[in-house]
């Protein structure tokens, strides 16, 4: 399942981005789920960023509710609701690039939709350091912080 973006997935420079595509899928009454993977073969990192859940024709007007099921840190399966989504009060809400690492399965949890996800699949490629720049990184961790001056009594 999907890990919650992994502190070193955004680090800066964790790599370069390969591409980034246009995603969108709809949750329905028939089609509750959808799951969203690569191929474990791949040895770019993948990102989804979410950006908007929102009610599309055909909806009536109740609850909907959308999780995402995911990994934690500790790579446990987690069920998180993302969106409660209303036509007569909230049909559309903004994730602001909710970042997810696949795979991730989003649910229709209650409603009957549709519901429709939209944001940006990511492709970044990792690159490894260089030996020089992880001694450098080394180096930067070992400084020793500056203290400051002791005072000096003043002769009279």
């Amino acid at each position: 399942m999907a890990a919650f973006l992994q502190p070193e997935s955004r680090a800066a420079g964790a790599g370069l981005c390969l591409g980034s595509f246009v995603f969108g899928c709809e949750l329905t009454g028939s089609t509750r789920s959808y799951t969203f993977k690569v191929d474990e073969d791949d040895d770019s990192e993948h990102i989804l960023a979410l950006s908007m859940v929102c009610l599309t024709d055909g909806a009536k007007d109740e609850c909907n509710v959308v999780e995402v099921v995911g990994r934690n840190r500790q790579n446990q399966e987690i069920a998180v609701p993302v969106a409660n989504l209303k036509l007569s009060c909230q049909p559309a809400l903004s994730l602001d690039n909710f970042q997810l690492q696949p795979p991730v399965t989003f649910h229709l949890k209650s409603g009957s939709g549709p519901v429709h996800l939209s944001g940006r699949h990511q492709i970044m490629h990792r690159r490894a350091l260089s030996e020089e720049e992880e001694s450098e990184e080394e180096e930067e961790e070992e400084l020793t912080p500056i203290m400051p001056a002791k005072k000096r009594r003043r002769r009279q």
